[in-house]
């Protein structure tokens, strides 16, 4: 994860690289730092090397209430044949590029270009009134890869899901952010961007070692309302408790530091009942046989000085009873 604090305003982020320029800002009305795309060309978070056939990008995306940009942002998922040469993602034998167009005047578009071993595979665009810039509001983006298949969400609303989107060799290992040239009054800011790997035979996790835990299940900023783009997550679990009727789990919420003790403490308790309650509305999984808990900022398996770490323990555990 990365949410620019590191970085003083005015700098391009340490941790990422470009061909083009931009710096570290803040926002009127909204909070933390952004980083302002300013000219055109990639942009590329180096801390990325690795991205398995199960995760899930989420970023906020913000443009001036006026904003009616020529040129879309692209988001490129892609297999780089060389992580020194990030240019080469246009021809690289595997990627999936998806792109926000804001528009002040009407409602944005959105498309998504799939490349597959090599061969350009078929696109498509989309009317997406979640991009209208004149609202003045920034709009989360969550990108969800389950091996072929890619889901797009837009302020927890799914705006594509694409079951081959993806070649099944694809060995994704770099998220490319791209504006092309001849943008004209392109003024693109990105904040949060954060990156999840999906946990791998939760079944075998949770009745085998006795305890699951993701990072999958998501929640507002100090609210225990669940993110959409959680679902993948949930019903990964629904599934185990489906099919192993006696299966009783215990379900803990965990937070990072920030904040109160107490609060935090709440918090963890509200977002596991918040858990217990969609696996039994949406999933039909009997209620006694979940119970919850919460433990706050109390057990950290990460330090809560960074934005990763902090990611980390901002977690959900089931535990076998």
């Amino acid at each position: 994860m990365d949410d620019f604090t590191q970085d003083a305003v005015g700098d391009f982020p340490a941790k990422w690289n470009t061909n083009a320029s931009g710096e570290i800002v803040t926002l009127a009305g909204q909070s933390g730092r952004w980083l302002k795309l300013t000219r055109a060309g990639f942009f590329t978070p180096e801390f990325i090397t690795e991205l398995p056939d199960n995760f899930t990008l989420e970023f906020d995306l913000a443009v001036p209430p006026t904003a009616n940009p020529g040129i879309a942002l692209a988001t490129v998922l892609v297999q780089l044949p060389d992580l020194k040469q990030p240019t080469g993602w246009q021809t690289a034998p595997n990627s999936f590029q998806f792109t926000a167009h804001p528009s002040a005047s009407a409602r944005g578009t959105s498309s998504m270009v799939p490349r597959q071993d090599g061969t350009s595979a078929p696109a498509n665009t989309t009317n997406t009134a979640q991009l209208t810039a004149t609202n003045g509001k920034p709009v989360h983006i969550a990108l969800w890869r389950q091996r072929q298949r890619v889901r797009i969400y837009m302020n927890e609303e799914k705006v594509w899901d694409v079951p081959r989107a993806v070649s099944a060799s694809a060995k994704f290992n770099s998220i490319v952010f791209f504006v092309g040239g001849g943008c004209g009054n392109c003024e693109y800011y990105l904040a949060n961007v954060r990156v999840a790997t999906g946990a791998p035979d939760t079944r075998n996790k949770i009745l085998t070692e006795g305890k699951w835990v993701t990072r999958g299940i998501l929640f507002d900023v100090n609210s225990d309302r669940i993110k959409g783009e959680s679902y993948g997550s949930l019903k990964e679990i629904a599934g185990v408790l489906t099919e192993n009727a006696d299966l009783k789990v215990q379900i803990v919420g965990h937070t990072d530091s920030d904040g109160d003790d107490a609060k935090n403490l709440d918090l963890s308790k509200r977002r596991a009942a918040s858990v217990r309650a969609v696996l039994a509305k949406e999933f039909a999984i009997d209620a006694s046989r979940m119970e919850t808990d919460g433990k706050g900022e109390s057990q950290p398996v990460d330090k809560n000085d960074t934005p990763a770490g902090k990611a980390n323990n901002r977690r959900v555990e089931f535990i076998k009873k």
